[in-house]
């Protein structure tokens, strides 16, 4: 019965999907998340949005081409075209971020929460380098501004139950606008206990506790001048990581800015902002609570960022520039402890990461000339100088065993080009985009010392030799409205030159009990990657409407082997009936067999999968306030599967029943 339903929505909305714009704005909902710019499959309005607690990780996973890596229940890793986030730019609010995890429990994402944010800029390929270098795309969480709107006292809270893992969410927001000054101060809670894959099968170690707390305040000096300061405070706890061999205690992150806006009136300069910032991360992986372990071992890593842009806006004629003079400073120190099961051996320690420092200043320039009618030419650069230095000898002693001739210190400069030509008339709209971009390797891809992946089994070496890795690109966009209906295509390709991935290291053992052997960081000559996603949407009334999405992704190394986490044929279909005051779902998600799958690094074969969910809403507005209900159900057919993006393959949740109530006052 279950594979004749999927059969037959598949059938019905295969060849649909959703319109795709390359901005999509978001109005304010009880999650102050107002606005999503995105490429995405379909709409993220405050309204329609499947449940107002939805965690970051769920929107981004509503972007054609984000995927999201889970290892677990909690902070997944988000990809874009494919691509893991070594290759990406990832920043809140524009302020350079690192994770203190060698394994990538915490991705820069996790340390951010819905109520924080205002909107989230996702940028494809070299589209992403406003604030950074990367090769597959950048992602900017983006807090908002000050409000000086004389609204008063406004408040709003939140409150999130899920059956399926006993999922349980709280919020709380307080806000005061006045002429001169502006605070507003935040907070949310999430608890799940262990989720339910289908057919009941408990996923142990799937637990978390997380709380974020956030206070923002900004005082006007003048018409054109004013300040924001910023902090946030997020602490994860008793987090279990179902695909890995180990959990994590803790999981925190303080970060805070200082921004100085000024906004001249009837200058060519439109706006400049100046920004202070510095970030501190502690995150501490233990094995306690699992039962069965070859040797007790604890795995810290602390991160601290120091930075500053100061970014322009300027407005000259037909052309809109856009500046970004950036720079940062990193420390990453990562180290283990194997305790001896012998009381008699001395227990072993060593750094993972040895106290990596990173500096990096660069300098990004954007030019969007509207030459004519509907048509406009893009084009933007970023130079940067960056440079690593080992600043624990023990760390150059270890590294070069496998490298003898290294360097403590490692000097790079980078550049990354973009272009792209759009054409937009009344019903169609056609863009071409072509790029070239660099990245430094990650600390991990550098420096990394016996760092277990449990996806392939290896330990994995850094290689501060590595060159730049450096991708050509190009990107072709174009979409058609026919009166009630409108269909689009998008699609990239990227050829990779000096792409960086693990190469096995023959007579070489491993440092993990278990472990099939090391594997070196190197780089293959090139790779080759190609999306295309199809999408459309068909207006059957003012209130009912269908839409949906198919896309193919491909990706090959040099060697001819296929690369690891390309995402196989998928498809989404959705059928949306919506009213002022209601609104109602009913979605079909899913993947073909990932027929391409890569063993040589560790990939199996991960089967077909159809899941179909159920969304309703209703508002109520009264004199004092107007309140939001969400619920629904979440694989209605009580699925077991996984996707090609679960690490070690992790079955997802089974069913699950949802109810989210928000209420916001005045």
């Amino acid at each position: 019965m279950q594979k004749l339903i999927t059969l037959m929505l598949c059938i019905l909305f295969s060849t649909l999907g959703f319109s795709q714009e390359k901005k999509i704005e978001q109005k304010k909902d009880t999650t102050k998340l107002e606005e999503v710019v995105i490429k995405t499959r379909r709409k993220l309005s405050s309204y329609r949005q499947e449940k107002t607690l939805s965690s970051i990780d769920d929107y981004l996973e509503k972007a054609n081409n984000v995927t999201m890596i889970k290892r677990g229940n909690y902070a997944w890793e988000p990809t874009i075209n494919n691509m893991v986030s070594d290759r990406l730019v990832v920043t809140i609010d524009g302020m350079q971020i690192f994770g203190a995890c060698t394994d990538k429990m915490d991705p820069i994402t996790s340390y951010v929460d819905v109520s924080n944010l205002e909107k989230v800029t996702v940028g494809s390929g070299q589209e992403g380098t406003e604030n950074g270098h990367c090769v597959g795309g950048g992602i900017d969480l983006q807090l908002p501004t000050s409000k000086f709107n004389e609204s008063g006292l406004k408040t709003s809270a939140d409150l999130g139950y899920e059956t399926n893992g006993n999922f349980f969410a709280t919020g709380l927001d307080l806000e005061y606008a006045g002429k001169k000054f502006f605070i507003s101060a935040d907070g949310i809670f999430r608890t799940s206990e262990n989720y339910d894959a289908g057919n009941n099968l408990e996923v142990l170690y799937s637990q978390f506790q997380k709380y974020n707390i956030s206070l923002q305040s900004g005082y006007k000096f003048s018409k054109t001048h004013n300040i924001d300061a910023n902090i946030i405070y997020d602490r994860a706890t008793d987090v279990g990581y179902p695909a890995l061999p180990m959990d994590v205690s803790l999981a925190e992150a303080l970060i805070t800015s200082l921004t100085h806006y000024y906004k001249p009136e009837d200058k060519a300069l439109k706006a400049l902002e100046t920004k202070l910032y510095f970030n501190t991360i502690t995150h501490i992986m233990d094995d306690s609570k699992r039962p069965d372990v070859p040797i007790r071992m604890d795995m810290p890593g602390w991160s601290d960022t120091f930075g500053f842009y100061s970014k322009a806006d300027v407005l000259k004629g037909k052309h809109h520039f856009k500046f970004n003079l950036n720079g940062f400073y990193n420390k990453s120190l990562a180290e283990m402890t194997m305790f001896s099961n012998n009381p008699n051996e001395p227990d072993m320690f060593m750094y993972t990461w040895p106290d990596i420092r990173t500096l990096y200043s660069g300098l990004f320039v954007k030019d969007n000339w509207h030459f004519a009618d509907g048509k406009s030419l893009s084009s933007s650069v970023r130079l940067g100088y960056h440079s690593n230095r080992i600043a624990k000898e023990v760390g150059v002693e270890s590294l070069q065993i496998f490298h003898p001739d290294i360097d403590d210190q490692q000097n790079r400069f980078l550049i990354s080009l973009a272009s792209s030509y759009t054409i937009k008339k009344e019903h169609s709209n056609i863009a071409f985009g072509l790029g070239y971009g660099e990245r430094a390797p990650s600390v991990s891809e550098g420096y990394g010392f016996f760092l277990f992946n449990s996806f392939d089994n290896y330990d994995y070496i850094g290689n501060p030799n590595l060159k730049n890795e450096k991708a050509l690109e190009t990107n072709f966009s174009i979409s058609k409205t026919y009166d009630k209906f409108k269909i689009g295509l998008e699609s990239s390709y990227f050829y990779i030159m000096d792409y960086i991935i693990g190469d096995i290291a023959q007579n070489v053992s491993s440092m993990t009990i278990g472990a099939n052997g090391v594997r070196v960081y190197t780089a293959l000559d090139n790779a080759s990657i190609f999306d295309v996603y199809v999408n459309s949407t068909y207006n059957i009334s003012d209130s009912f409407y269908v839409n949906g999405t198919v896309s193919y992704n491909y990706g090959k190394g040099s060697n001819g082997e296929n690369l690891p986490l390309i995402r196989p044929f998928s498809y989404f279909a959705e059928l949306n009936y919506n009213k002022p005051k209601f609104n109602i779902a009913l979605q079909l998600d899913g993947n073909g067999n990932q027929s391409n799958y890569s063993s040589f690094y560790g990939e199996n074969e991960t089967a077909s999968y159809a899941v179909l969910n159920l969304n309703l809403g209703n508002a109520f507005y009264g004199e004092k306030g107007r309140t939001i209900l969400k619920y629904g159900i979440e694989n209605i057919l009580d699925a077991k599967y996984s996707t090609y993006a679960d690490w070690n393959n992790i079955p997802r949740q089974g069913r699950n029943f949802y109810i989210n109530l928000s209420y916001i006052f005045p």
